[in-house]
C-alpha cells in the first residue's frame, strides 16, 4: 500500500487522478490521506468522486471512503476490464479530467472501450475539450497511443450539462518521443463560444484578439450554441505548429468584460510565444503522465508549474522513473527516464 499526502505541493485534485491511472496500470493499491487540503473546500468534490468510481468500476477496485467530502481513500484494483461506460457528474465539474484518468489506463485493456461522461466540458480550472482534441490527444498518437476525443454537447460552468466521449484503442506500450521545438507555424485562429448570452460578447473577443494578432475575418469564428447549453462563454486561441499544436482558453463571468476574457488568452499565448518552448505550462503539466509511462522522453516548456512538481513526485512513487527539470535560456527542459539499475 502507497501511503500518500493530499496536502504535499500543490495539494490538489491532481494527486489523486495520478494516483488512480497509476495504481490502476501497475496493480498497485494507494492510500490518500488530507485530500486537497489546499483548497477553500478540501475533500473530494463531484469530479472526484466520479474519477474514483469510475475508475473503481473499470479495474474491479475495492475502496473505502468514497464519499462527498471525504478527505481521505484507500483503492485496491483489480484487473482493467474494456467496455462501454457512461458516467455522470453531477455537477459542472470537469469530463475532461476525468476523461484523462479513463483513458490512460483503458489503454492497458485487451479490447477497445468507449467512455462517456456528462458534466461540465469548459470551465476555468481544467482543459477545454477541444485541448484534448488538437493538443493532448494528437501526442498520445505521436507516442503510439489512439484516443480520440468527441464533443457531444457544451456544459459551461455552473450549469454543466455538457457531454464528451473517449474512444480508447488498447496500447501494448507507448513509445518515447523527443519534443523540444515547437516547429514552424503552419496556422493559428480564434474561435469564440456563446450559448444563452449575447452572441455580441463573442465578437467583441474576437475582435479584441484579431486587432492584437493581426488575424484576418476567415482566422476569426464565432460559434453561437443553443441556448439551452448555456449560459456560457469561452475564447479559445489555437496555433498549429509542425511538431505539436497548443491552445489557450480564456473563460467568461459574470461581471467581467469580454476583452478582460480574450486577454486572458491572449497573455497565455504571448508567455508561450515568447519563451520559444514546444509546449505551454498546461500541456506540460497534462505530458508529464504519458512520458512516464512512456518510461521516457523529454520536452521542452515554457513554464514548470509546482502542480508539475507535485505531479512527479507523486509519478516516482508508483513508476521506476526519474523525472528532472532544467532551465535554458527563456524555457525548461524536462527529461524522464528510467531509474538508475532498472532494466
Amino acid at each position: 500500500m502507497i501511503d500518500l499526502d493530499g496536502s504535499a505541493g500543490e495539494g490538489g485534485g491532481q494527486i489523486l487522478r495520478t494516483a488512480l491511472v497509476l495504481s490502476m496500470v501497475t496493480g498497485q493499491p494507494f492510500r490518500i490521506t488530507r485530500i486537497r487540503a489546499n483548497r477553500s473546500t478540501p475533500g473530494l468534490m463531484r469530479q472526484h468522486l466520479a474519477a474514483v468510481r469510475a475508475a473503481a468500476r473499470i479495474s474491479g477496485a475495492t475502496v473505502s471512503h468514497a464519499e462527498l467530502g471525504s478527505e481521505q481513500l484507500s483503492f485496491e484494483p483489480g484487473d482493467i476490464v474494456a467496455g462501454d461506460y457512461e458516467f455522470a457528474i453531477g455537477s459542472a465539474g470537469s469530463c475532461t479530467l476525468v476523461l484523462q484518468t479513463l483513458a490512460l489506463a483503458l489503454l492497458h485493456a485487451r479490447t477497445p472501450s468507449t467512455v462517456r461522461i456528462t458534466g461540465g466540458t469548459h470551465n476555468e480550472m481544467a482543459p477545454p475539450v477541444q485541448f484534448l482534441q488538437r493538443a493532448y490527444g494528437p501526442l498520445l498518437g505521436a507516442m503510439g497511443a489512439c484516443v480520440d476525443f468527441r464533443l457531444e454537447r457544451y456544459g459551461f460552468y455552473p450549469a454543466g450539462g455538457g457531454a464528451v466521449v473517449a474512444r480508447v484503442e488498447p496500447c501494448k506500450g507507448m513509445n518515447p518521443i523527443m519534443l523540444q521545438e515547437r516547429g514552424a507555424r503552419r496556422a493559428g485562429y480564434a474561435e469564440a463560444f456563446t450559448a444563452g448570452i449575447s452572441p455580441g460578447v463573442g465578437q467583441r473577443e474576437l475582435a479584441f484578439i484579431g486587432a492584437k494578432m493581426g488575424l484576418n475575418e476567415a482566422q476569426l469564428m464565432a460559434h453561437v450554441l443553443p441556448g439551452d447549453q448555456g449560459p456560457g462563454n469561452a475564447v479559445l486561441i489555437t496555433l498549429e505548429h509542425e511538431h505539436v499544436t497548443e491552445v489557450f482558453t480564456g473563460f467568461g463571468a459574470k461581471m467581467v468584460r469580454a476583452e478582460v476574457v480574450a486577454g486572458h488568452a491572449l497573455k497565455e499565448m504571448h508567455d508561450y510565444i515568447g519563451s520559444g518552448a514546444a509546449v505551454g505550462e498546461h500541456l506540460a503539466d497534462q505530458l508529464l503522465l504519458p512520458f512516464a509511462l512512456a518510461g521516457g522522453g523529454c520536452f521542452s516548456a515554457s513554464t514548470v508549474s509546482r502542480h508539475a512538481l507535485t505531479n512527479a513526485d507523486v509519478i516516482a512513487r508508483f513508476l521506476p522513473v526519474e523525472i528532472g527539470f532544467e532551465h535554458e535560456d527563456r524555457r525548461n527542459i524536462c527529461v524522464v527516464r528510467r531509474a538508475c539499475g532498472v532494466p
